[in-house]
């Protein structure tokens, strides 16, 4: 994942203080301090008016993510088709089709009993520990960048999300120790290892924490999970890993909480996110559909 981009000025760049430090206080200023802030009424997601677009892009520039309102849904229509939609219009065209994908690349997120997909937490109503998707993909222009996560039913209690934008994480790493940000970009930071479980095979896969993409864009992969992660043994990598879990676990009025709700649902820069564990209704089960990308929103 060596996708570091040539940048004659760089919020990024450690050695340029001017550039971060005026990017900070822009980046902090406008963050927003309350999710009602992030939402967006939209009549259909699928057939976005100039202004939604225009209204969806201006939050995501703000912190990498917004959540829409849909005041309505066309009877009968196809939820996927429309999370495609939602994604073409806003950039989002190379799907992630990961092996739990369904065949069109959109996973159906839903309790599952039994099964291959029963043996993933996102599959069942435990709770997700922070973490960016696709975290173990680190194939040079394969990086998850783009997310939908689309209710269609939630759950009959729990489920909430709690959000945080990676590059306000970026910023409380960096005021902390600037070294926190070089050793999380070294590309042996954190290595996830292989899987070769029922058809899932996978290579462990090394790379950094924070990484730039070809435009300067700042992108993470992470995840919290003490298990089947492995983090390199040296120490400033270790303190660097220390640091993100106290920062993420600890008070911060910049990390949002939100429980997804029928027609809602959140576009991102493959942000920082939880799920809390849920109860489900057998006869109204909790199902979201989540699509994954290899594009960054566009024009942002």
């Amino acid at each position: 994942m060596n996708d570091s981009a040539a940048c004659l000025s760089s919020p990024f760049d450690l050695s340029d203080q001017p550039t971060y430090l005026a990017w900070r206080e822009r980046k902090l200023a406008e963050a927003p301090r309350q999710t009602t802030d992030l939402v967006v009424e939209v009549e259909d997601m699928a057939h976005l008016t100039g202004a939604e677009h225009a209204a969806l892009l201006q939050r995501v520039r703000r912190c990498n993510m917004a959540i829409y309102q849909e005041r309505r849904a066309a009877a009968g229509r196809d939820g996927k088709a429309a999370v495609q939609a939602l994604g073409r219009a806003l950039g989002l065209e190379r799907l992630d089709a990961n092996v739990l994908a369904d065949e069109d690349g959109i996973t159906p997120l839903a309790v599952h009993r039994e099964g291959n997909r029963a043996r993933y937490i996102p599959y069942t109503e435990r709770p997700i520990a922070w973490h960016t998707d696709g975290y173990y993909n680190t194939t040079p222009g394969r990086a998850v960048r783009g997310i939908v996560l689309h209710c269609v039913s939630p759950a009959a209690a729990g489920g909430a999300n709690r959000l945080m934008d990676h590059e306000i994480l970026y910023i409380r790493l960096r005021d902390e120790n600037p070294a926190h940000i070089a050793t999380l970009m070294r590309s042996d930071a954190m290595t996830i290892p292989g899987n070769a479980e029922e058809g899932l095979e996978r290579a462990a896969t090394p790379g950094p924490v924070f990484f730039l993409d070809p435009a300067g864009n700042l992108s993470m992969r992470y995840t919290a999970r003490a298990r089947n992660v492995e983090w390199s043994e040296d120490p400033g990598v270790r303190a660097a890993a220390a640091a993100i879990r106290r920062l993420l676990n600890g008070p911060d009025e910049l990390i949002l909480e939100h429980r997804l709700q029928p027609g809602q649902g959140l576009v991102a820069n493959n942000v920082l996110h939880t799920r809390e564990p849920f109860t489900d209704d057998p006869a109204s089960p909790r199902l979201l559909y989540r699509a994954r990308f290899h594009d960054r929103i566009a024009g942002t």
